[in-house]
């Protein structure tokens, strides 16, 4: 069954939602974490601790671990982990239903929204709903020109059908486009698709290493979107495991030749990368271009998986 989890930040659990989430083991939290192993979840932060008051990404739960540490808490393990192009407001669909969640729809007085959800961090979510808000949140990934723009033709009907806005207040369920939704979620190439234009836009689809900046005649950025911790031994596609690099710099990124220190400079396999393309590093030795804003850069805990690469390398 699909839930909804919320998440708040310096909520005091010990979260790190693209891996793991926290929660207290009392029985409606337990149950609704039970009932969503193996099956999709949708985060929301509420406005508390100045969160956003609104949807921010979609996971999977594959298991529930009690926590060693801490008693009367678990974890949920959280896999396919990926963020919304941009957060879906809590309240306001396109429809004008007011609020996403069925039950929510179903309270007559609005002002008595958020005693309903009261005790209700970890809900059930149903299935319409789930297609709904994620449609919702990954509009611009499954935009049909984002299949020309970023080579996915052969996936455009799909793309198309899975981002049609979702009427998820009436008797139908449309359980066809529920599953073409999830299929979109597990598909690499949607995924990659996703995380490229987070992390260029995030770069302004500039180089973290050369500082170049080119954009072709379709409006197509030169950079790549390289995974710091690759997505084969765990790492996540989110925005703090990846920088935008040309392609040569991320051929060297991949294989170790280079990688980051702990202030962001620049380490370089002079050994084994040639001079001439050692010229093009050497503005980068202190710190890389980043981001403007901090909070999508590079994690530490990614950038040290891959110095232990590079030092084995």
């Amino acid at each position: 069954m699909k839930a909804v989890f919320d998440t708040k930040p310096n909520s005091g659990y010990d979260d790190e939602i693209v891996r793991r989430y926290h929660f207290p083991t009392q029985r409606n939290y337990m149950d609704a974490a039970r009932a969503a192993v193996g099956d999709w979840i949708v985060y929301r932060e509420p406005q508390r601790n100045r969160g956003r008051r609104a949807y921010i990404a979609v996971a999977r739960v594959l298991s529930i671990e009690p926590d060693p540490l801490r008693a009367n808490h678990a974890y949920a393990v959280i896999g396919d982990y990926l963020p919304f192009d941009r957060p879906v407001p809590f309240a306001g669909p396109a429809d004008g239903g007011g609020y996403w969640e069925t039950p929510l729809r179903a309270v007559e007085d609005p002002s008595r929204v958020g005693a309903t959800l009261q005790g209700k961090a970890m809900r059930p979510l149903a299935d319409a709903d789930f297609a709904a808000i994620v449609s919702a949140g990954l509009a611009e990934t499954l935009a049909p020109d984002n299949a020309i723009r970023l080579g996915l033709t052969d996936l455009a009907a799909g793309m198309a059908e899975a981002a049609r806005p979702f009427d998820h207040t009436g008797a139908a369920p449309g359980l066809d486009q529920v599953r073409r939704v999830e299929q979109m979620l597990v598909n690499r190439k949607i995924r990659d698709a996703n995380f490229r234009r987070q992390v260029c836009e995030a770069y302004d689809d500039r180089c973290a290493v050369t500082g170049l900046r080119i954009i072709n005649g379709g409006g197509r950025s030169e950079v790549q979107a390289a995974h710091i911790w690759g997505v084969g031994q765990g790492g996540p596609d989110v925005v703090q495991n990846g920088l935008a690099l040309s392609g040569t710099v991320h051929w060297l990124f991949d294989r170790h030749l280079i990688s980051l220190n702990e202030d962001y400079g620049l380490l370089v396999s002079h050994n084994k990368v040639p001079a001439e393309l050692r010229i093009l590093f050497e503005r980068q030795l202190q710190r890389i271009h980043l981001p403007t804003d901090e909070r999508l850069w590079p994690h530490p805990t990614y950038v040290e998986k891959h110095r232990e690469g590079f030092m084995a390398a």
